[in-house]
């Protein structure tokens, strides 16, 4: 790329003169300013941590690892791509740049020596944590019933609806930046388009099976500790998110710093009190909501819902309009979230009425309270409405806030009506019914109505890999060694202690060790023969591994097993039977095809009444 900077004010970065990079206001930034920026960046990417808590905790136990899974796949996936060209569609400012998208500024990666080598990676830094929280907004809208590989394609892809409006906004080239437009932290390019992306997709997507069967009342969460320590790891991150965007601390920056802090609380506790005393103690609003409970996800909300208010004009307001702020936002994140659930758009977590419709509002509310935050030029010298500005900043806001939101839901909604021709995009009953955990990643939950699934569902689909699949936190491996072992000490008999090919359980004790080796190099156990358990435990090894029971010896009769049940049947006599899998607490018979045909003659029907479904 051919050297094309100008000098500005601010810059103190030395050897100009050998820059390979367009220099842009965003590389305005000198040592201290870099180093406020890494810092804000680094913290802002423990928001990642904290909305995969809450979704996680929003969403039912069965679910939880997938929605964990979703968002590691929104900062890979859509991290990688926003290198490759969402950088340079943001804030490109290459010959073809246009006031609709930037070109250039690909791959980002100034050589060693570049004058603006680390101011540029600094900024590429800072705005790819913005892009992925934008990205990662749309899993909780999404949770418990999309196909985990088309999400994938979908995280990879999503950058381009978030990376062509924050250009507009903060990109030179954009065309509501040249408007005026305002957003210093990202209520509308980061919020409002995750939002108005997560309402898309809750509407194509439908909702999870069942959910309004008996109501609009939300299902309950998965874990409700989860969803609020996740809601304060945010808002720890929403700190770095506000007051890192004043860019650095030098001149008259850290002042403002400072001041986006404290209305950042500010506005959060305008949320807090809304919940407090209008939802807990209103009685009509009581009555209408939660019939005087004080719900966990209605408090989350209520905070998050007035942080994505006040972010847009973060350091612009004054103590008493951030905190106002605030309570509006609240507010509007409740009825949104109830006029949502009417519409039957499913959203678990709430993302588009928190990040949504807060959103807009926080963007329109530049346009209303803003101050000018002199010396900055952050608003180009406007104020708004209710501080004498007038209402051109306030219909550059309403223009910016609808653009934003029509942008996101249109792009998203052809980006998965794309994607669900390659990849469906809606789980399969079947899998939603069991859950992802199961289905994508093969983590079996106890206690969560797994089994249950698994039982009903049998008739309609058969899967022995799925019924196979362990509990979680369960070793099957010593599970079937105990089990082994208490069978054994129930069956005292010779025969039975014969059921290992070594004679582990003889009377006279060999003399040789165990043949078997291949236990690992520091494994103390082949060593020590004269030890009941474990020359049983290294003859239980050596078939699983390969050797073969000496059954054939115990005198048994196939015709002596029939018409017993299966939980009379002790470990030997089950794999006498033949075709059993033991899993974990129980004994399942293992039906074939063959099974099936058998039963099909022996009924003597023409047209057998279910069909073999492998």
């Amino acid at each position: 790329m051919e050297s094309n900077w100008t000098y500005h004010v601010g810059l103190r970065s030395p050897n100009l003169t050998n820059t390979t990079v367009s220099l842009q206001e965003n590389f305005e930034i000198d040592l201290e300013d870099t180093n406020w920026i890494l810092t804000s960046a680094f913290i802002i990417f423990t928001m990642q941590t904290g909305f995969g808590m809450l979704e996680s905790g929003c969403v039912s136990v069965k679910n939880e690892a997938n929605i964990m899974m979703k968002n590691l796949a929104d900062i890979c996936l859509g991290g990688l791509t926003y290198w490759i060209f969402g950088y340079g569609l943001s804030f490109g400012q290459g010959p073809y740049s246009n006031p609709f998208v930037g070109v250039g500024d690909f791959l980002v990666d100034p050589p060693v020596g570049d004058a603006l080598m680390g101011p540029v990676f600094a900024s590429f830094l800072f705005q790819l944590s913005f892009a992925t929280t934008a990205t990662t907004i749309v899993s909780g809208a999404m949770a418990e019933r999309c196909n985990f590989k088309a999400y994938c394609l979908f995280s990879f892809l999503n950058t381009l609806v978030y990376c062509v409006p924050a250009g507009w906004v903060w990109g030179e080239h954009g065309f509501l930046n040249k408007l005026g437009a305002v957003d210093i932290a990202g209520s509308g390019p980061v919020h409002l388009i995750g939002g108005s992306s997560a309402f898309a997709s809750a509407l194509m997507l439908g909702p999870r099976l069942g959910r309004y069967a008996k109501g609009y009342a939300p299902l309950p969460l998965g874990n409700p500790v989860n969803a609020v320590m996740g809601t304060f790891v945010l808002w720890w991150g929403w700190l770095a998110f506000n007051s890192g965007s004043t860019y650095g601390v030098s001149g008259a920056k850290w002042q403002y710093a400072a001041r986006a802090a404290v209305m950042t609380m500010m506005g959060s506790f305008g949320g807090g009190f809304f919940w407090v005393d209008v939802s807990t103690f209103n009685k009509t609003f009581t009555l209408t909501k939660n019939k005087g409970r004080a719900d966990v996800l209605d408090l989350i909300n209520s905070v998050l819902g007035s942080l994505v208010s006040i972010t847009a004009g973060c350091f612009l307001y004054r103590a008493w309009e951030a905190l106002l702020i605030g309570m509006i936002g609240a507010l509007i994140s409740s009825l949104s979230a109830t006029l949502f659930d009417r519409l039957h758009v499913d959203d678990p977590v709430g993302a588009s009425a928190v990040h949504g419709a807060c959103g807009f509002w926080g963007v329109v509310a530049v346009g209303l309270f803003a101050d000018n935050p002199i010396p900055m030029e952050t608003t180009n010298g406007r104020a708004g409405l209710f501080k004498g500005g007038g209402w051109y900043l306030l219909g550059v806001q309403t223009l910016t806030a609808i653009c934003l939101m029509v942008w996101a839901g249109l792009v998203t909604m052809i980006l998965l009506w794309l994607i669900d021709k390659v990849l469906p995009i809606r789980m399969d009953p079947y899998d939603e019914l069991l859950g992802a955990d199961l289905t994508e990643h093969r983590i079996r939950h106890g206690q969560v109505g797994v089994s249950r699934a698994v039982s009903a569902l049998r008739p309609f689909h058969k899967s022995n890999s799925i019924e196979e699949v362990g509990g979680i936190g369960v070793n099957t491996g010593h599970t079937m060694i105990i089990d082994k072992l208490s069978e054994l000490k129930k069956q005292r008999s010779k025969n039975h202690l014969k059921l290992f090919t070594n004679r582990a359980f003889e009377i006279e004790v060999p003399t040789e060790p165990s043949t078997f080796k291949n236990n690992g190099f520091l494994n103390k156990r082949p060593g020590n023969p004269e030890n009941d358990l474990h020359r049983v435990i290294d003859s239980m090894e050596h078939e699983l591994n390969g050797g073969k029971s000496d059954i054939r010896n115990s005198g048994k009769n196939i015709e002596d097993l029939k018409g017993r049940r299966f939980k009379e049947l002790s470990v030997a006599e089950i794999h006498e039977w033949g075709e059993v899998n033991a899993s974990q607490d129980r004994f399942r018979h293992r039906i074939v095809e063959d099974d099936y045909k058998s039963d099909v003659i022996r009924s003597g029907l023409a047209t057998p009444t279910f069909k073999w479904i492998e």
